[in-house]
């Protein structure tokens, strides 16, 4: 528990900090309060009986650390480096995989959609009850949904591809 006091304590700082719209030069007050079931709070408002006083020190947030304005990142020295024809296996091995993966989800849309049939499928001898048509119709109309999703994902890919 001590470490969840630390994280709410830092929290509730953070929050006053933020609210305050900037570090003041004084302590800010806060209360700490631990009730009946020995579970902790911290407040800065409304009632503080039977809580402890307590101060925080001022938060010095830095400012933001100054970026090359160069749109090209630089490469650190000693960063392994890939000769041209090896990143051309790279990415011919990466498209291969890419049109492999596609050419399965295609055909588990067709799948799915042939199932879907439209929104109409055909009843299953198990489904005398039309809530679970309805259900089993909905959770395909779901895995169209998807298999388009990852469809258009594959393609996008692919198209980053060289």
């Amino acid at each position: 528990m001590p470490g969840r006091t630390l994280a709410v304590f830092v929290s509730l700082t953070l929050a006053l900090l933020v609210t305050s719209g900037a570090a003041h030069a004084q302590q800010d007050t806060y209360y700490k309060c631990i009730d009946e079931r020995g579970n902790t709070t911290f407040t800065n408002t409304g009632s503080t009986k039977g809580c402890t006083k307590m101060t925080a020190d001022p938060v010095v947030i830095p400012k933001g650390i100054n970026t090359p304005k160069s749109s090209s990142a630089q490469t650190p020295s000693g960063f392994p480096k890939v000769d041209g024809a090896m990143q051309k296996s790279r990415d011919s091995d990466r498209r291969r995989i890419l049109e492999d993966e596609l050419r399965d989800k295609e055909a588990r849309l067709a799948d799915l959609k042939r199932d879907y049939n439209n929104g109409e499928p055909e009843r299953q001898g198990g489904e005398r009850n039309y809530q679970k048509y309805l259900d089993r119709t909905a959770r395909l109309k779901e895995d169209v949904s998807r298999a388009e999703s990852d469809v258009a994902s594959i393609r996008s890919e692919l198209g980053k591809v060289q």
